[in-house]
């Protein structure tokens, strides 16, 4: 899938995918994961995810990254933040404090949005990601594009990574994506060599989205798994 594709969706304000709350299994079951204060969070194809806010709220350093001028740019507007702006080899970074420092919970939080591809991310990047959210990722790209981008993302983030997985399973012969079907069969395999996927939760969420009913599908469930290196 060419990056053309998704900088059209932005340009043409086709982002049906953008939720406009937060996502339920990150409100359910990131509370079950235990971070350090300051620990870094990766959000890959994050979009302008709220879900972002939530976590930086949480005392934590979000990385998103993010093809879309577009979008970031609207993220950061729609919050009235005005972010920093560097440049680098592996994009535009954006960046911003955010978070509630007057919460004794909580230390300030801290976003920071890459302006580019996510196959750029260098190993010492990734590895300094204790945590990932993915929750808009792995579903946006097609099987040929999955394998690498499960080995390159989660093949070297933090050896005690932890994580939140987020996945659609229908049946794709009767839509076209993305968002694509990644069941559990191929979550297990793509994760296998490197990572645990425990599936906690499963759901069918059919009723709640008008785009698969309109397309004819029969049955929709939302995934979610919690992830860990595997030892």
């Amino acid at each position: 899938m060419e990056p053309e594709f998704w900088l059209e969706r932005w340009r043409e304000g086709r982002t049906h995918f953008h939720q406009t709350r937060i996502s339920p299994p990150l409100e359910r079951f990131w509370p079950t994961l235990e971070f350090a204060r300051g620990s870094r969070v990766l959000v890959p194809l994050c979009g302008k995810s709220l879900d972002m806010l939530w976590l930086a709220e949480r005392g934590l350093h979000v990385l998103g990254v993010e093809l879309s001028p577009l979008a970031v740019q609207q993220f950061f507007d729609e919050h009235g933040l005005a972010p920093r702006v560097r440049r680098s080899a592996l994009g535009e970074h954006y960046s911003v404090d955010y978070g509630a420092s007057d919460d004794s919970r909580h230390g300030p939080g801290h976003i920071e949005i890459i302006r580019g591809d996510i196959f750029d991310l260098d190993a010492d990047t990734l590895r300094a990601c204790a945590g990932v959210f993915d929750r808009a990722a792995l579903v946006a790209l097609p099987r040929d594009m999955r394998e690498p981008y499960v080995r390159h993302i989660y093949g070297q983030l933090a050896d005690d990574y932890q994580g939140l997985l987020v996945t659609l399973d229908y049946p794709q012969a009767e839509m076209d994506g993305p968002p694509f079907c990644v069941d559990d069969e191929e979550v297990q395999a793509l994760y296998a060599g490197h990572s645990v996927a425990e599936l906690i939760y499963r759901r069918d969420i059919l009723a709640l989205e008008p785009k698969f009913q309109k397309a004819g599908v029969s049955r929709l469930d939302a995934l979610a798994y919690r992830l860990r290196r595997r030892r």
